[in-house]
Formats: structure tokens, sequence, C-alpha cells
């Protein structure tokens, strides 16, 4: 199939790209470069040893975006565009919803337009905000505590009402714990601008002394250790779902909510201790107080994820922080 790519050259889209034409899909990238750089198509290229087909478009930016469509005749679209620092979204609420959900209206209409059926979308564990239990279900109620999860359940209402109007459609909501890793060859991994929102990409700058300690925030919750426990889930097993997806709208119509996560959680001095052990670096840390908004625990219920798409998480911990330490390595010698 043809696929357009939307964020193909950020972190999870670039993984995804690098399994599509491993899978002789055919990919057009469409990129407006805001949390990743144009080197990352030559590093796709050499992974995969393709031309990477690529525009750095703005999503926002119809008339040029429609100009792809017309060039192009696509098969479906895996939709990774949008911003998604959490506590950014409090301070720049409009910024958000312009950028993920008017964005994502103008790819919808063109896929009407153009006559493209099949989606795949990048939704998030977010959209649960404080599940009542755990392992989280797809059948919980969605309720988002913050601007950034608000634009991905305006999103997920958005593709189940185009389900209902178009018999035709085909939409898989992919709702992400919390990918890290990087691509076995080090050339692609988390690489965000300005402070790091996630875990991972934060310990790397420590373990670098890029940073000089990582901060805890909380060490009182209930779970083992006192810190939030979370379900980490490798960059490449979330590919892997992309791919998987993208082969089930072949048989499916209608939309479908899926968790792509590894159904078991780990604690931030968990992961801490699984880096420091990659790297064989210290990582300092100290105790803050906790952050208003965050839960003790979070992890996936994976069961549908494996009963539609026959798909399971391959990679642990250890193989998550030795991949996401060989990225930044290299990443840290390629700056010198």
């Amino acid at each position: 199939m043809k696929i357009l790519v939307t964020g193909g050259l950020g972190y999870i889209g670039s993984h995804t790209v690098v399994q599509l034409l491993a899978s002789d899909h055919e990919v057009v990238i469409v990129d407006n470069l805001s949390n990743t750089s144009e080197d990352v198509a030559q590093k796709l290229a050499d992974i995969t040893g393709k031309e990477i087909n690529y525009e750095i478009v703005d999503l926002l930016d119809y008339d040029n975006l429609e100009t792809i469509f017309k060039n192009n005749d696509f098969d479906g679209v895996i939709h990774f565009a949008g911003l998604k620092a959490v506590g950014e979204s409090v301070e720049l609420p409009l910024k958000y919803y312009d950028n993920n959900v008017t964005a994502s209206i103008n790819l919808l209409k063109l896929m009407e337009k153009y006559t493209v059926n099949k989606i795949i979308f990048s939704s998030s564990a977010t959209v649960y905000g404080d599940p009542i239990s755990v392992p989280i279900k797809e059948d919980f109620a969605t309720f988002a505590t913050n601007p950034y999860g608000q634009t991905k359940i305006m999103v997920e209402n958005i593709l189940a009402d185009i389900a209902v109007a178009n018999p035709e459609f085909s939409a898989i909501a992919l709702r992400y714990f919390n990918p890290v890793g990087a691509h076995a060859s080090g050339l692609i991994g988390e690489n965000p601008k300005g402070i790091p929102n996630n875990l991972v990409p934060f310990i790397a700058q420590v373990a670098t002394g890029e940073r000089d300690h990582l901060r805890v925030w909380g060490n009182d919750y209930d779970t083992a250790d006192g810190t939030g426990v979370r379900d980490y889930i490798h960059v490449e097993d979330l590919a892997s779902g992309h791919i998987k997806a993208l082969d089930y709208t072949n048989k499916f119509k209608g939309i479908e909510f899926i968790n792509l996560g590894a159904g078991k959680g780990y604690s931030v001095l968990e992961v801490k201790d699984a880096f420091a052990k990659a790297s064989n670096k210290e990582i300092p840390f100290e105790i803050y107080e906790r952050r208003a908004g965050d839960i003790a625990t979070s992890y996936a219920n994976a069961e549908k994820a494996l009963e539609l798409l026959d798909w399971k998480v391959q990679y642990d911990l250890d193989i998550m922080c030795e991949d996401s330490w060989r990225f930044t390595d290299n990443l840290a010698e390629d700056q010198e």
C-alpha cells in the first residue's frame, strides 16, 4: 500500500517508517520539523537502503497538504503529527487545539476529498485520565486532565463520527502507553528539542552529564518503592503495532480503540537503575514533591491488541535502556 505518514521524521514515526518500508509499503512522509530535524531522513535511508520520500509541510497548511494528496494515490494514512507536552498544553491550550485538532480536520477533509478511507491514529493512554483501576482496558471511560489529552479525545470522537457517516471508513486509534528505546542501529531514537518531557530521555541526559541529576516527583505513592509506576514499551514494538493495525484495516470497517502497552509497570527508580546498568553510568537523583495530577500506577490491559492484531511486546526494560543508551552515546559522539 502507499501510505502517507504524518510526523514521519519524529520519534515513533521514523521507527514505523523503517518497518513500513521493510514490509514493502510505499511511504510518503509529511513533517513540519517542529520536534525533529531533516537529517533523520538520511538516517532512515542509511537504515533501509531505500530512498526516503518526504515533504516539509505543516498540516495547518491546507493548500500545500492538498498538493501532496493530488500528486499521490494514497491507500491509507498513519497520523503521528501533533504536539505532545502535557505541561505546555496547560500553558498554551489554543496552540494545542490548533495543532492537534484543526490540523487533523484538515487531514481528514483531504482524505474524504481524495477517497482515502484507512487511518491509524496516534492516540494516548492520557485519554483515560486517572483510571478507576489497573490494568487499563479500552472500555474504560475517557477523561482528560489537560488540553493535550482533550485533543486526543476530540480526534478520536471525530474519527468515530466519520466511521458512522462513511461505511467504507476504517480507523484504528492506538492508545500508546510510554514509548522508550531506539533502533538497534543507534541511528534514530528519541531526541527531543529543549528539556525532555519523558523520563528516559531525561535520564539519558543525566548519564551524559548534560543534566546534573534526575528529578523524581514523589516517593510516597502506594507502590513497591514509593515512586510512580508506568507501562513502558519499546518503540520498535510500538512501530510493529502500526504495521499490524494497517494490515487489520484491510478486513475491518468502522473504528477500534486499541491499547499498545507491555501490560506491566516499572517504577521510576527501576527505570533509573536499568539505565544505569545499560550505560555503566551513575544516575544521581533527588526526590521532589509529587506533581499535581500525577497518579501512582498506570499500565495497560493489552489483550485486545493480541486478539485483533496478533500483537504483543517482544522487548523488556533492559533492552529498551540498552538501545536508548546506544542512540544517546552515538548522538553525543556526533556532536563532539
